[in-house]
């Protein structure tokens, strides 16, 4: 890049936001996949929309590829930009410009962070119900480009569910608006549906209308304790089988169990072979009534005990280690590969097997947990990449992950996108001709390819 253009981009977000250093760039060259970092040429933090699409106008005028980034929290390579492109950062953008407690509804700017946006709803009397793991940190932008999920998805969905319009920059740093703010709408395309889960291949987002809903009045956390996985995940099944939604049904395997209870002292049985941690909510009659009901079926398909938290204080700890799984693994080995693998409901004890039976194949460190309700399974592998014939066999492991996966009628990604990382194995859950279609689409809408080039579709 040269130092005109350079200049160009300082005069639309002030010399003070452009970051051009060796050092500065290499922070923003990967995310929290596995994968090679890239280098880009630039890095750019806009204070205003109006910039915002300024530097995508800019960047397109130039043919330079960009990358937006919120805080890179991205799991799957969707965040890792190319070689002498922009990356722009959102972190400035962080405005929540509405709550309306008559209509049931905001607008965010897209570099929100998801954890103080839900509590800024909660102090108004309002529940905004998608939760991906990393909330604490991850951005609005972010949650709706990877269409994020999290804990409640199995009974409330996911950030799609929530999406009532995106206001977005095309290609030409024009503004493109979809959705609304009323209940209904169906003017014109179904643009922001188009938007959710792009991984920003399609346009760049600057702002955001969420739908919000009445929070539960009563709730209550369980936990079920299993000498057996397959009995944990015959359970899974059998409480969905009854007609039962709870808010949150989550799956933890024996050294995940052992691995988190190190790390948060949360006072999880370490004796067990898996949890299930579950939680319903509602009105009081129907917490109550369903709650009977999910031990029944727990005890009745092996559960040796269940511990109903007794105070608000003991349920927020347990979630709070689950929160914790991944970062408790994490400690174990240099590199942590976090998968994403989804099946029906209930093919969950098809995929608990297959995945024991991998770590056996492969001879691999693999703990396990996840959303079990919704079937969003995160098998986790712990190992070091410098070990390439470990590394290998990491390779491996994955690719009949998935294909396990797709063969029980699953999909390669619940909740953490296609990215790079999974993008060679779209087809094969998809068809050719989708693929295309897809590529059709993407040109016609970026005719140049600059918006986050080679994510999903390849190229």
């Amino acid at each position: 890049m040269n130092e005109a253009l350079k200049k160009d981009f300082a005069a639309i977000v002030g010399q003070e936001n452009v970051m051009e250093s060796e050092a500065d760039r290499f922070s923003y060259a990967y995310d929290a996949a596995v994968l090679e970092p890239v280098m880009p040429a630039l890095v750019v933090r806009p204070e205003s929309r109006e910039a915002l699409g300024r530097v995508v106008k800019l960047a397109n005028e130039n043919g330079l590829p960009l990358c937006v980034r919120g805080s890179g929290t991205n799991l799957s390579g969707g965040t890792i930009p190319r070689e002498g492109g922009v990356v722009v950062l959102t972190n400035a953008l962080n405005n929540i410009l509405e709550i309306n407690e008559a209509d049931l509804y905001a607008v965010v700017e897209p570099g929100v962070i998801t954890a103080k946006f839900a509590a800024a709803v909660a102090a108004r009397g309002l529940f905004y119900p998608p939760d991906p793991g990393s909330q604490a940190v991850s951005t609005m932008g972010g949650n709706v480009a990877e269409n994020a999920g999290g804990l409640r998805g199995l009974k409330y969905g996911v950030t799609k569910d929530y999406v009532m319009g995106v206001d977005f920059f095309d290609v030409d740093g024009e503004i493109v608006k979809s959705g609304s703010r009323t209940v209904k709408c169906v003017s014109g395309l179904n643009l922001h549906g188009l938007m959710v889960g792009s991984e920003g291949t399609l346009g760049v987002f600057e702002k955001i209308t969420l739908k919000l809903v009445p929070p539960p009045r009563s709730q209550k956390a369980l936990m079920a304790i299993f000498d057996n996985v397959n009995s944990a995940s015959e359970a899974v099944a059998a409480i969905i089988a009854a007609k039962i939604v709870p808010a949150t049904l989550e799956f933890m395997d024996n050294f995940t169990i052992r691995t988190v209870e190190d790390f948060a002292h949360a006072g999880l049985p370490v004796d067990a072979n898996a949890l299930l941690l579950i939680e319903v909510d509602g009105h009081a009659g129907q917490v109550a009534e369903e709650a009977e009901q999910v031990e029944a079926i727990c005890r009745k398909l092996g559960a040796r005990g269940i511990h109903v938290a007794k105070d608000a204080a003991e349920r927020n700890k347990v979630w709070e280690a689950r929160r914790a799984a991944l970062s408790a693994l994490a400690r174990v080995c240099p590199t942590t590969v976090l998968e994403d693998a989804t099946v029906p409901r209930s093919k969950i004890p098809a995929m608990m097997q297959a995945l024991g039976d991998i770590a056996v194949k492969y001879r691999l460190k693999i703990g396990t947990f996840g959303h079990a309700g919704d079937g969003n399974l995160h098998p986790t592998i712990l190992t070091d990449r410098r070990n390439k014939e470990e590394w290998k066999r990491v390779e491996d492991a994955i690719d009949e992950i998935f294909d396990v996966a797709l063969g029980l009628g699953g999909t390669l990604s619940g909740e953490h996108g296609i990215g790079i990382a999974k993008s060679k194995y779209m087809e094969k859950e998809t068809s050719r001709a989708t693929i295309l279609f897809s590529r059709r689409l993407k040109k016609a809408l970026d005719p140049k390819g600059i918006l986050n080039p080679g994510k999903i579709i390849g190229e």
